[in-house]
């Protein structure tokens, strides 16, 4: 029996991990990078083990280490989480070798399905060669050999295109996961995002729990996933059935595996198999009402699973909150998590409030997650929590995930991962509350009444001018001191505390919430921040600078690239990563580099300028910002 574990990983899956642990009487162990020191997997864990190492990304990558760690924290037994060394064979071999507990597949499982050249094969599949792509094969999707998680992913239409996306592919993917093999696959447009979980014991019992849908998803990672998958007929769930419980004896796999396909219609095509529990694997254990965490525990112990899995009942729905700006590309967001808040569902997190969201790792917030008899019902569920929810910090993705979750195409199940190509431009715009700023004027000018801010005669009203964020509009509001308390044009102010303000507008209350974070006011999840009332001087830019959209790494720079080259407008010029992703700044026009400050391995801040580039008809840059914002995220 195990009577300690520790998880190989970080953040929501450590701190998911943990909490089966406790409910099975296990003890926990945490492991942790200098970054993540006060992080709350660290405190959740019954005791933790630092990983030594300068660079926060790699430090969980570093096998040797955590093997050293469970042995020092008297562990017996390693749960790998997702991502990371989750798919690692070697790694699982070391755990094995030191006389512990692996929760997971056979390391010659792993070997088998973690690279998905091979798993191809093993499915009777023929790879497309990477010397043999022609313009008739195009689209094609590069993908990682090993790993998940969309890294190491990018879309090829043209053929001009593949050596570029194929360096940038094989860099992230030996970033992510230690392993930079990479290859390429039809890309199928209109598709959807199907997979199985399995769970398998020694035993030669295999179960096959349903369908899950994963087709709404942003740079090939996955945004919102459903189980059962909506609309597939019994004769394609039996045949998808039978795939997966074919890759798992194919291999003698043992513990929870995923297996994945793309959908056309009623043809599925194998894309992979996850030798490894999946982010998303809430939405099954909601709808067969088990808990695969405990199953992967009881596996490795030598538990023989019973012959049939519980019955399915009802829909679940999980979205991923994301610390993202969907309207700027997705680009990840940092700063302090001031209050996370997400009423009447499940919710999987690595953080509290007060956290910090850092540039190192995942820009995931949390997964929420609603379960109910039927689809719609969850959906709507799900969709209202997220509308409640409360926020306040880096910008998310909460207000594109509500509008996902209500959209017309995703409610009658018609989408495709083509989804947010179509809809990202409606779904992230802004939508202002128009008495937000009012709200946040009268907090702040709350008990000034008291202190002979009303006069018997008409006064001027009071004046004060907010910028929403994160899309810098202005916002310019009135109201008075009277003998009755504050007042404002258009509405009745009812109450106003520092933290409360209630308006009645066109006959109905309105309730408002503030609070004020440093420089930042948050009435909800409005971001504002208060304004002087005379402009100050804004700080010029170069014409044609290129300034770091996010902090994070310079990772590379294109071939050649020194001060005094031509470029071309669209041309990739720098790579930053940053939260385990590459994003990439391009020229906005053409002309002459005049000055680099960019160099691999240097840390940036979010403004920095990177690099200028001098163009002789400044027409050109009318446009700059859409330009590179454009080629941030690849």
């Amino acid at each position: 029996m195990i009577t300690s574990l520790l998880v190989a990983n970080r953040g929501e899956i450590a701190c998911r991990v943990f909490r089966t642990c406790r409910e099975l009487g296990i003890a926990t162990v945490a492991v942790y990078s200098d970054a993540d020191a006060d992080a709350l997997h660290v405190r959740a864990a019954d005791s933790a083990v630092r990983l030594p190492g300068s660079a926060p990304v790699d430090t969980y990558l570093r096998g040797e280490l955590i093997v050293k760690a469970a042995q020092a924290a008297g562990a017996d037994a390693v749960h790998p989480g997702y991502g990371f060394l989750s798919e690692n064979a070697d790694f699982a071999r070391a755990v094995i070798d030191a006389g512990l507990v692996w929760i997971g597949p056979p390391p010659e499982a792993i070997e088998s399905m973690a690279s998905k050249t091979r798993a191809k094969e093993l499915m009777g599949i023929a790879p497309m060669r990477l010397d043999g792509v022609t313009d008739a094969d195009l689209p094609i999707l590069v993908k990682a050999a090993a790993g998940g998680g969309g890294r190491g992913m990018r879309i090829v239409r043209e053929l001009a295109e593949l050596e570029r996306e194929l360096a940038a592919a094989r860099s992230e993917a030996a970033s992510a996961f230690g392993d930079g093999e990479v290859f390429v696959e039809p890309y199928l447009e209109g598709g959807r995002h199907v997979e199985v979980q399995i769970m398998a014991d020694a035993y030669d019992t295999v179960w096959a729990l349903g369908t899950r849908d994963c087709t709404l998803q942003r740079r090939h990672q996955k945004v919102i996933e459903e189980s059962p998958a909506p609309g597939l007929s019994d004769g394609l769930v039996g045949e998808l059935h039978a795939q997966a419980v074919h890759a798992a004896r194919v291999t003698g796999y043992r513990g929870a595996g995923t297996v994945e396909f793309l959908v056309e219609g009623d043809r599925a095509h194998f894309l992979e198999m996850n030798t490894r529990l999946q982010v998303e694997h809430p939405v099954t254990e909601a709808v067969f009402g088990i808990d695969l965490v405990a199953l992967q525990i009881q596996v490795a112990e030598g538990s023989r699973l019973p012959e049939e899995p519980p019955p399915a009942r009802g829909h679940a729905v999980e979205a991923r909150l994301y610390a993202e700006d969907p309207a700027a590309e997705w680009a990840p967001q940092t700063g302090t998590l001031h209050r996370l808040s997400v009423p009447g569902v499940r919710l999987d997190t690595g953080y509290v409030d007060g956290d910090q969201i850092g540039v190192h790792y995942d820009p995931m917030l949390a997964k929420a997650v609603a379960y109910a008899p039927t689809r719609a019902q969850a959906l709507r569920k799900l969709a209202g929590a997220l509308d409640r929810a409360v926020v306040q910090g880096p910008v998310t993705n909460r207000e594109l995930l509500v509008r996902s979750l209500r959209h017309p195409e995703f409610v009658e199940a018609r989408m495709d991962t083509g989804f947010y190509d179509r809809y990202l431009a409606e779904l992230s715009a802004p939508a202002p509350d128009p008495h937000a700023a009012l709200a946040a004027a009268l907090a702040d000018a709350h008990g000034r009444s008291r202190f002979g801010g009303w006069r018997n005669l008409a006064s001027q009203p009071q004046v004060k001018r907010f910028r929403s964020e994160p899309d810098g509009v202005e916002h310019e509001v009135r109201y008075r001191h009277t003998r009755e308390g504050l007042a404002a044009d258009g509405v009745r102010v009812v109450s106003v505390s520092g933290e409360r303000v209630v308006l009645e507008v066109g006959g109905v209350l309105r309730q408002f919430k503030v609070a004020r974070y440093g420089d930042r006011v948050y009435v909800g999840n409005a971001a504002l921040t208060p304004l002087p009332l005379l402009p100050e001087p804004a700080v010029r830019q170069e014409p044609g600078s290129l300034l770091a959209p996010m902090p994070g790494t310079v990772v590379r720079l294109a071939d050649g690239l020194v001060a005094g080259a031509r470029v071309t407008a669209g041309q990739p010029l720098i790579w930053l990563e940053a939260m385990k992703m590459e994003h990439r700044i391009s020229a906005p026009a053409t002309g002459t580099l005049t000055a680099l400050h960019a160099a691999p391995g240097r840390q940036v801040e979010v403004g920095a300028l990177l690099a200028v580039v001098d163009v002789a008809d400044l027409a050109d840059l009318a446009d700059v910002a859409d330009v590179v914002q454009e080629e941030q995220s690849v």
